[in-house]
């Protein structure tokens, strides 16, 4: 039996010589071409870690295989290439996974398998060997911190939920040891003797990617660093100029995002250095950079990311106050105030989270049947803005549109109808002029409206939801929370898998 991860990108090539050799296909999978090119082996010289090798050094693309024999159940050979794999050491029992969290229930021992490396596990011992020649490796298990009560749902119903009401800790945690507000300092260690970028890539996807749409405005406005945001994905098959001065940041909650990695692996062909953030002691992105800064989040296990893109808003936030601190930019009293704004931010967000959370339960009821919905947000609420949409349609299913408010002229008025509400995100900053005037646009149109603002708005539309009112950008982790607690009350409300939405997977391990 054979478990693939990956893709294999010449199987067709293989699939025909195969077949030509006799073997029948049961399906038109890159996967079973391995299985054939395993069995095949595994007739010829009859060592199951011979065949696996053999088949591998056939194979030209990414994967990360499981492989076991009837001949010797209990037995297990795992590979990698480009696409994580991880062995867990228990006590009369080992493991093989894409994710530390498969196995966190189990040990917390791990050893992270590089590419070109092989591992050979029953239930009492293990070995690493390379595809390539079969000679040892010398591996060491690493001991996560994570511990087995933050892989539980701890009461809750559903883990994002746990994992939403997570958010202040998390924020608290991110901070320690990093803030002194009394002098105005954010201290990244990792950092102390890493220079002030030149011009600042950011290379993510997903979630994390509109963390790094959110991030750049405040490293352009704080530190005053040119910065752009790639998706990892256009990224790397891209022509970009990079060199020396440029500095990648890649942002990946597992570490072990293919495109993220590949961009990461491009961004240090052209000669820029590496820094990346990332969840996950040990992992591919944390081992492959110039220097890492950990989020800190604890296990993430709803496959819809809520604490993770807090965590990263935070460090982001400190990224942008430290390089501005060593430019001479941020002084102690420019960065006073957002960071004891910072420090006070747990307390205020875990007072808000139960009334936010009933606010979202009732709004969900009422919008309960709409197929579609239009996020509109502007500045650092733009960000947001993409990320409520694809957080209701990741969980839901229900369509969503994100769009920066002032692109709503631009094409989504036209869809604008009793039938198709929009979220806004509306709160007391200086672009809050602009945004209510793209509101009434919306109503002019007989649009549905829900605005997330701020107490004593003078907002006229059919559903205000206030949140607590947080200095500047510091008004996103209380908006954050909101976005995510709607689309969460939709999709239970709903009766869909919170936690495993279908077609996804917590970790994108493949192109």
């Amino acid at each position: 039996a054979v478990v693939h991860n990956g893709i294999i990108e010449n199987y067709q090539e293989l699939r025909e010589e195969l077949a030509r050799a006799g073997c029948v296909f049961a399906s038109d999978t890159d996967t079973e071409v391995l299985a054939h090119l395993i069995g095949l082996g595994l007739a010829g010289h009859g060592d199951l870690g011979r065949a696996v090798a053999s088949a591998l050094s056939r194979a030209e693309g990414s994967y990360a295989v499981a492989v076991v024999s009837l001949d010797n159940p209990g037995v297990v050979y795992g590979a990698r290439k480009l696409s994580p794999l991880v062995l867990g050491v228990g006590q009369g029992e080992n493991f093989l996974a894409s994710d530390i969290p498969a196995f966190l229930p189990y040990t917390r021992e791990v050893v992270f398998l590089e590419d070109g490396e092989m591992a050979r596990i029953d239930a009492g011992s293990w070995q690493v060997f390379t595809v390539a020649g079969l000679a040892p490796v010398e591996k060491k298990p690493v001991r996560i911190a994570w511990d087995i009560q933050a892989a539980q749902k701890g009461g809750f119903k559903h883990f994002m939920l746990k994992e939403i009401f997570e958010q202040p800790r998390v924020i608290a945690d991110c901070l320690a040891g990093r803030v002194d507000a009394s002098r105005g300092l954010a201290t990244l260690r990792e950092l102390d003797d890493f220079p002030v970028p030149e011009r600042l890539t950011i290379v993510a996807c997903g979630t994390s990617y509109h963390s790094g749409l959110w991030g750049m405005q405040l490293l352009e406005s704080w530190a005053k660093i040119p910065t752009r945001v790639e998706i990892a994905s256009e990224f790397r098959y891209r022509d970009p100029i990079l060199g020396p001065g440029d500095v990648a940041l890649a942002i990946s909650q597992s570490g072990e995002t293919a495109d993220t990695l590949a961009g990461m692996r491009l961004a240090r062909e052209r000669g820029a250095k590496v820094i990346g953030l990332c969840n996950v002691v040990g992992s591919t992105v944390s081992r492959d950079a110039d220097r890492v800064i950990y989020t800190q989040a604890g296990p993430e296990i709803s496959v819809a990311s809520t604490k993770a893109m807090c965590s990263q808003l935070t460090l982001l936030l400190l990224l942008a106050l430290h390089f501005g601190h060593k430019k001479g930019l941020a002084g102690e009293r420019e960065a006073a105030v957002p960071l004891a704004g910072l420090q006070d931010l747990p307390a205020l967000l875990e007072a808000a989270l139960p009334g936010m959370r009933q606010r979202a339960k009732e709004l969900a009821r009422v919008y309960s049947e709409a197929r579609s919905f239009l996020y509109l947000g502007r500045g650092l609420n733009y960000p947001l803005a993409l990320e409520g949409a694809l957080k209701l349609k990741e969980i839901s299913y229900i369509h969503a549109e994100g769009y920066a408010a002032g692109e709503m002229k631009h094409g989504p008025i036209a869809l604008v109808d009793p039938k198709f509400p929009t979220f806004a995100l509306a709160p007391d900053d200086e672009l809050y002029p602009k945004v209510k005037s793209n509101l009434q646009e919306v109503q002019a149109r007989g649009g549905k409206i829900i605005a997330l603002t701020n107490p004593g708005m003078d907002l006229r539309v059919d559903h205000v939801w206030e949140a607590p009112r947080a200095f500047g950008p510091l008004n996103t982790f209380l908006m954050l929370p909101a976005l995510q607690l709607f689309a969460y009350e939709m999709a239970d409300y709903l009766g869909k898998d919170v936690d495993q939405p279908r077609n996804l997977a917590k970790s994108v391990t493949v192109e």
